[in-house]
């Protein structure tokens, strides 16, 4: 039998991909197991936020429980969105988009790289991982799959963007699955 590992996360995106990074785990979402969910990410920084939201669930279901918060940073935004990423606009993805590329709009230097932290809480251990992935900002989206800023986010690993390929493209160089492979490593696994 597995072990049961909660993921902080309503995303369907984000829980897909914990699943498919960590097929030796029971990995479940708060919603799947009947538990209410709503964090407020007060933390200034992707460590602070993933430490409040990992805290709480395990409290809430008494489960090592897995949180991660990750964003998009833009070299020429001085590292904005950031910790906003997810509410950069005041709306959903395309939203999002749309402000950036607005906000980039003649800008030569599209740099940008998506970083994320990781925090595995069980009560007593706090383990904390991060990764990172570069590119830049295209001038308009391309492509469908993903979520977030996939479909502008160019990778300098794949060299389309995030919207264009596929899970397992994505997956094999993205920045969570990078601190996922860190955090495997902490973790001894």
């Amino acid at each position: 039998m597995k072990d049961r590992i909660i993921i902080a996360t309503g995303n369907v995106g984000k829980l897909k991909e914990f699943r498919a990074m960590l097929p030796t785990y029971d990995v479940v979402s708060p919603k799947e197991l009947g538990i209410e969910f709503d964090v407020e990410e007060t933390g200034s920084t992707f460590y602070e936020n993933a430490l409040i939201k990992a805290r709480a669930l395990f409290e809430l279901s008494g489960l090592p429980s897995v949180a991660d918060d990750s964003g998009l940073c833009v070299d020429a935004l001085d590292g904005a969105p950031g910790v906003l990423s997810a509410r950069y606009s005041g709306g959903g993805d395309k939203e999002n988009n749309a402000k950036l590329l607005r906000e980039l709009d003649g800008v030569k230097d599209r740099c940008a790289h998506f970083s994320s932290c990781i925090v595995y809480y069980d009560g007593n251990n706090v383990i904390e991982a991060t990764g990172h992935t570069y590119g830049v900002i295209d001038t308009k989206a391309v492509g469908s799959n993903g979520f977030g800023y996939d479909p502008i986010f160019i990778s300098d690993d794949l060299g389309k963007s995030f919207g264009s390929a596929t899970d397992e493209e994505k997956n094999a160089v993205s920045h969570r699955a990078r601190a996922l492979e860190a955090l495997r490593g902490k973790l001894g696994l």
